[in-house]
């Protein structure tokens, strides 16, 4: 008997971009379209392939990591393998249960309790209601929700619904898990605990395909990765071979013109695009090189200066873990609002105190309360060894990505 449990064959997924021309629209789509430039609008029937040609085997109890930039056609995948989207051409066979946690909620019906939902939930991927009250318990403990049990899911935040649909997506036993990267909604006491029941689950033989943008994570959850680029597969390798492919793939997506990036925030208006981002030393030097412990500035260019403008800047180290958050919208006495910066947004570091190495920059742009732009790895720089305090940085590769002022008392 064989020992594949999924078996993708030349899967493909279509779809049809551009303005609708029949049908009804809302006020607010309306007001949209009437202000919106006429340049900027799409031909009806222009057809995009979110997925093409990609097959690939899973044996069963392998632990697979799926990634690739935004749009690259992740979660187009994971959702023909749960049955969500049907594929446009080829096929796919899927052997056991199928457990899925594809976004916030998936599966759930808002009217219905977190009670009724679990019980639902266990229903469709095909386990009795003895097995699902034998789990029962340890799901609630789990997802921390016990006040709430029996109170409608629509009135759950984000982080309950995730909460209590990884708590039923890992503890149902279905023979495949397919988790995409939802458990960042989560907070970080959930995110640890949840990633220790991706790993029991994956010692326990169960076979697991993990979207995630946490290279980290990938690296201790996964024996192997595929790598998707415009919906095809490019790599297909141990995971400690794909992510260095992956890598350079998003280093020559920023090395292009980032208006002509596609891989932007699919929630994101665009009244306003992320037009470049630079990292400059203070004081003079190249650009994209800091000095560790030194003053830097952070520089992105819109192509319009909206209201209201705010920016979030993510750096992250070379695996994709997040090392530090700049909010403008979590105000300082400090800042300031000139009509003389015009469509620049600047952000002064006074002392950049990261490990010497390569970091990457996340933008997100909002203004008129709304998310106007967003992209992963905007722009790239170096941090070379400098001093932070009184004290000398490590060197490359050191442990960690932040070195904190310090000093040391010791026995004579």
């Amino acid at each position: 008997m064989s020992d594949i449990a999924i078996s993708a064959h030349g899967l493909g997924k279509r779809y049809r971009l551009g303005l609708r021309r029949y049908g009804y629209d809302t006020l607010r789509e309306g007001l949209v379209r009437a202000f919106r430039p006429r340049g900027g609008e799409r031909a009806a029937g222009e057809l995009l392939w979110a997925l093409r040609d990609v097959s690939l085997d899973v044996h069963q109890g392998e632990v697979v990591g799926i990634i690739g930039h935004n749009g690259a056609g992740k979660s187009t995948f994971l959702k023909i393998l749960s049955r969500i989207t049907e594929p446009t051409e080829g096929y796919v066979d899927l052997r056991g249960r199928v457990g899925s946690l594809l976004e916030v909620g998936t599966g759930f019906h808002p009217e219905l309790t977190g009670r009724e939902n679990v019980f639902l939930n266990g229903s469709i991927i095909g386990m009795s209601r003895a097995e699902i009250r034998r789990r029962f318990d340890e799901i609630v403990a789990f997802a921390e929700i016990e006040r709430f049990l029996d109170t409608p899911v629509k009135r759950y935040s984000s982080g309950m619904s995730v909460r209590l649909a990884f708590a039923v997506a890992a503890h149902l036993e279905p023979e495949v898990l397919l988790v995409d990267e939802v458990l960042a909604v989560g907070d970080a006491a959930f995110q640890r605990k949840s990633l220790g029941k991706m790993t029991e689950v994956a010692n326990e033989g169960r076979t697991v395909l993990f979207v995630s943008h946490n290279l980290g994570v990938i690296q201790a959850l996964c024996q192997r990765a595929v790598l998707l680029e415009h919906g095809r597969v490019v790599v297909d390798a141990p995971v400690n071979e794909a992510v260095p492919h992956y890598l350079r793939a998003i280093e020559r997506a920023a090395s292009v013109d980032l208006l002509e990036r596609t891989d932007r925030n699919s929630r994101s208006w665009r009244d306003s695009l992320i037009k470049a981002v630079e990292i400059l030393p203070e004081g003079g030097g190249p650009h994209g090189v800091v000095v560790s412990g030194a003053p830097a500035r952070m520089v992105v260019e819109v192509t319009n200066a909206l209201p209201a403008t705010e920016c979030q800047l993510t750096i992250l180290n070379e695996l994709g873990q997040p090392v530090s958050v700049l909010n403008s919208e979590i105000v300082a006495p400090t800042d300031v609002r000139e009509e003389s910066v015009g469509t620049r947004l600047e952000c002064l570091i006074e002392s950049l105190a990261l490990v010497p190495g390569r970091y990457r920059i996340d933008v997100i742009l909002r203004a008129q309360r709304h998310i106007q732009d967003g992209l992963d790895a905007a722009a790239f720089f170096d941090v070379e060894p400098g001093v932070v305090g009184d004290r000398p940085t490590p060197v490359a590769g050191s442990a960690g990505d932040v070195v904190l002022a310090h000093r040391w008392r010791l026995p004579a």
